[in-house]
């Protein structure tokens, strides 16, 4: 039987709760992060798309580090954006904030029409250090 270990933020928001998922599932040396999104404390949007890109990988970087990782032992990345044209020189910008050099994790964008009132979400696996 595969042993799953659900992983929360310190500061879990409300959506996780309303919704019924985990923040991630470590399972081996491998961490499966659900879609994190800019949201609020409460669960709600941030209005402002910059702000709420870089709250997504605010969020994202919180449930890593409740795993003992960081933004350095991503493996593969999947993001979804409401209108990806429009949006793609926004989130280069906290991007290459994030990952200023390489090597560059794998990573798929992909064109959604709904994600719940957010307009971007960011998905990641992750080997946990040190764990095997």
């Amino acid at each position: 039987m595969i042993q799953r270990e659900p992983i929360f933020p310190a500061s879990r928001h409300a959506l996780y709760e309303e919704h019924g998922y985990s923040a991630a599932i470590r399972s081996g040396d491998l961490l499966f992060v659900s879609g994190q999104v800019g949201s609020r404390a409460d669960g709600t949007p941030e209005p402002d798309f910059a702000a709420q890109v870089q709250l997504a990988f605010d969020n994202l970087k919180a449930t890593l580090a409740a795993a003992g990782c960081t933004f350095e032992d991503l493996i593969d990345v999947t993001t979804f954006h409401t209108d990806p044209q429009n949006q793609f020189p926004t989130i280069m910008q906290v991007k290459q904030a994030i990952f200023p050099h390489p090597p560059y994790p794998n990573w798929t964008a992909v064109g959604v029409t709904w994600l719940a009132g957010f307009d971007f979400e960011i998905k990641v696996i992750a080997r946990i250090p040190g764990r095997s």
